[in-house]
């Protein structure tokens, strides 16, 4: 049993070397033995008296500042007749305290043996300030120390700094922390075995080590407690009960020693003097004479030893099945890097074509959703242009007005332009044509930013389809992006100049008998519907105002007890009032202005635009009632579109002229008034000045105005209109105007809706799709040449130095593989 320990322990110690030469011991979690203890709970002491030497460094404060992971290894003595003996033998001559066939080695100095151990303790001290600093303060990265004697039993300890409360000198004030979460790190790991150092003079409720061996081991299986400063104890106690388990039971147990006081240490007694006081203690003391034999640090060495074979032989299995998985995850690393078996110059071009395709593959799948490197957190590849072309670009298209930009002002000059020097019968066409393309073009913004954003989202998915393989070659995948860049960069100007063409397709020809589009009538009856229910509306407020203001009345007049005349006159005129309003708004909706000239009547005349439209210039009410005649609907269509909202035909002029013939055979007087002679347009001149309606007055050559008006040409030319001011419509001109907003708006939606439909399909043919196809042919020819091969082929030192630690790596973990399948 002895030989299988001694070939556990061995196996252990060479897989710390591995493990700590090659890549750290955070990777892989070893069996060992971590001591934990408060400041001056003797720590230092108890570990020289397993050593038998005095190595470690003392002094005030935090000496230990780094953790020191020392192994013992026991090797057979020149003299010893029986090499395989498992007993400890303490140093007693001289020539064993001199250091014959001791020595101690240190991993940062490889080589060298230290056989003085008064070295070892000035190297410990040098190191420990070399890293972490000479202000006291801690340091995680370990010192490696190897102590080779005969004296020891096998042993992997790993010593770490005492626990501490205040900070003082110039120790950091968060010390404690810093301690804590050292010390924390190590025996959380379940291969460790903890080494509670207590103080017997002390309670071991209060115990420091004990809470927090307590935390990470609640079951108390890998404790073992460890009580010093047994002599010391208060005349009367004794650790009786503690050492028993009655106080605080361990699994392991506890184990009482007796290490050297400041005054032995002050004084140069030796260990070996020390070890058989501390025996003659335990064996004469009448409180410990029974259990003498399980206390000691020669009983504590035994049990360490004892209990770390036991714990390697259990957790053995465990660190077997860690490295299978160690190896697994280092190969496939290794395997990213690529395969070793296409770096000669005979593969090259395999592996360059081999990558190329890679890449182009990656290309296409992203952008189809097929990959298997698909994000969970965000959108990406082809999902990111269906949300522009289905978020982006069709919410910008929303939320275009297409009469936000066009005033009243605007639409009214159109419409004044279009007629030229003749007055208009019917709203002109060509002024919807004139105004509805310049909105049509707020459509080609939005349109060549959905172009560009699928561009930009290209180089995106080119600039991520990289590979820990390709990423070897920097200069190679540099070439690959830059040739699928170039290849983009050329379909950007096709795209945007097919999506500019179907902007420019839609404004050169107006297709006014689409079937969606709204039409003169419709557009003209929802005018008019619109109109009607604003008067009722007005009516409605008028009456309830009216009704209110009598009620009010009433209520004063019935206070007072009396009733005026002039009360009943109001009401008189009030209910006059509201039916003359309710007789202009069913005049308004039955009849029509001849002409544009009629009734242009002076502002002082009490006559407006408005009264003449709604046949009220100067005429007798029989005028009303005979241009009233027919429906509503057909007065409008057939003054403002002739049939249908299109251009008047003949026969619908002729209508148009029957029906006004009509109205002018019983009312000639009224036909001969309607239409003022060319001297009586004279005459008005100067009340006409300042009318409203001034475009549309007669325009006089200059000579010819300055003989009837007497007044400069260039006074004329200053009262046009201009669009700095905002004059009030004349009703005609607010339904002409209305009318056209609307014929706009649904024309306006009727191209939105093709756009929205067109752009995405032009360039998802022209950039998305052609790029998916030419790829692959594109980097052949444009890469695949041999010259290009040794540039492009040229790997990063960065990876190659991974891909190197990375091979260095799987080969300690076959071999750690091979040390533990010696023993499994």
């Amino acid at each position: 049993m002895a030989s299988l320990g001694e070939e556990l322990l061995n196996v252990v110690n060479k897989l710390q070397d591995l493990v700590f030469n090659t890549i750290g011991n955070d990777s892989l979690d070893l069996p060992q033995i971590v001591v934990v203890g408060s400041q001056s709970s003797g720590k230092s002491s108890v570990l020289e008296n397993i050593v038998a030497r005095d190595f470690l460094p003392r002094g005030s404060g935090i000496v230990t500042r780094r953790p020191l992971i020392l192994q013992l290894i026991n090797v057979p003595s020149e003299r010893d007749d029986n090499p395989d003996s498992y007993e400890v033998r303490l140093p007693r001559t001289a020539e064993s305290v001199s250091g014959q066939g001791e020595w101690a080695e240190f991993h940062h100095i490889p080589g060298q043996k230290f056989r003085d151990f008064g070295e070892v303790k000035r190297e410990i001290e040098n190191e420990t300030a070399r890293i972490a600093g000479s202000n006291k303060g801690i340091s995680r990265q370990p010192i490696n120390l190897k102590i080779y004697s005969p004296h020891v039993l096998s042993l992997t300890l790993v010593d770490l700094p005492g626990l501490t409360k205040v900070p003082i000198g110039d120790q950091p004030s968060d010390i404690e922390k810093q301690t804590r979460n050292l010390i924390s790190e190590y025996i959380a790991k379940p291969n460790s075995l903890i080494l509670a150092v207590s103080p017997a003079n002390v309670d071991i409720v209060n115990s420091e080590a004990l809470k927090l061996a307590r935390h990470v081991d609640p079951t108390c299986r890998r404790t073992i407690g460890v009580l010093t400063k047994v002599d010391l104890m208060d005349h009367g106690t004794n650790a009786l009960d503690i050492l028993s388990g009655r106080v605080y039971p361990l699994k392991l147990g506890f184990i009482g020693v007796v290490n050297r006081s400041q005054q032995d240490i002050q004084g140069n007694k030796s260990l070996a003097d020390a070890l058989k006081d501390e025996a003659d203690f335990f064996r004469h003391n009448p409180a410990y004479r029974n259990m003498a034999n399980r206390c000691g640090t020669q009983f504590l060495a035994k049990s360490l030893n004892n209990t770390l074979m036991a714990h390697i032989r259990e957790r053995l299995p465990d660190i077997k099945a860690r490295l299978n998985t160690l190896m697994g995850q280092t190969q496939q690393e290794l395997a990213s890097y690529g395969n070793m078996q296409f770096s000669g110059k005979e593969h090259r071009g395999s592996l360059i074509l081999q990558l190329m395709t890679r890449f182009a593959s990656s290309f296409i799948s992203s952008i189809d959703g097929t990959s298997m490197e698909i994000s969970t957190k965000e959108l990406c590849g082809g999902a990111r242009i269906y949300y522009i072309f289905n978020t982006v670009f069709g919410n910008s298209l929303e939320t275009i007005d297409p009469t936000t930009n066009l005033s009243v002002l605007d639409i009214r000059t159109a419409i004044r332009n279009s007629t030229g020097p003749r007055p208009s019968l019917f709203v002109p066409e060509l002024a919807f044509d004139l105004l509805v393309k310049p909105q049509i073009k707020m459509l080609e913004t939005p349109s060549q930013r959905c172009v560009e954003l699928v561009y930009e989202e290209l180089i995106k998915i080119c600039h991520t389809c990289g590979s820990t393989e390709l990423s070897r070659f920097p200069r190679l995948q540099a070439k690959l992006i830059e040739v699928v860049s170039d290849l983009l960069r050329e379909r950007l100007g096709p795209a945007s100049s097919y999506v500019e063409s179907l902007i420019s397709i839609q404004r050169a020809y107006i297709n006014t008998n689409h079937p969606n589009f709204l039409g003169a009538a419709a557009a003209m009856e929802s005018v008019v519907q619109n109109k009607r229910e604003k008067e009722k509306k007005a009516v409605a407020a008028e009456e309830r105002r009216k009704r209110e203001q009598r009620r009010m009345k009433e209520l004063s007049g019935g206070m007072n007890g009396t009733e005026t005349p002039e009360d009943g006159e109001e009401a008189a005129d009030e209910v006059k009032s509201i039916h003359t309003l309710h007789h202009r708004g069913h005049a308004t909706k039955g009849s029509r202005s001849m002409s544009p000239v009629i009734g242009r009547g002076a502002e002082n005349g009490h006559h407006s635009i408005a009264a003449n439209m709604n046949g009220r210039s100067g005429s007798p009410p029989g005028f009303d009632r005979s241009a009233g005649a027919g429906s509503t609907r057909d007065s409008f269509l057939n003054y403002f579109f002739g049939k249908e909202g299109g251009l008047p035909s003949a026969g619908g002029l002729n209508a148009i002229g029957g029906t006004a013939a009509a109205a002018a055979a019983g009312n000639r007087h009224v036909s001969h008034n309607a239409e003022p002679s060319f001297s009586q347009s004279i005459r008005r001149g100067n009340n006409r000045h300042n009318e409203r309606s001034l475009p549309m007055q007669p325009h006089y050559s200059q000579d010819e105005y300055d003989m009837n008006t007497g007044r400069d040409y260039n006074d004329y030319d200053s009262q046009f209109p201009s669009s700095q001011g905002d004059p009030e419509l004349t009703e005609r001109e607010a339904l002409e105007t209305e009318l056209i907003r609307r014929l706009i708006s649904s024309y306006f939606n009727i191209v939105r809706e093709s756009i929205a439909d067109q752009v995405p399909k032009a360039v998802m043919h022209l950039l998305v799709n052609h790029s998916k196809d030419v790829v692959q042919n594109r980097l052949v020819s444009e890469l695949y040449k041999e010259e290009y091969f040794g540039d492009l082929l040229y790997e990063d030192d960065g990876i190659k130095a991974e891909r190197e630690k990375c091979e260095k790596l799987l080969s300690t973990y076959r071999e750690a593989a091979k040390i533990v399948g010696e023993v499994l």
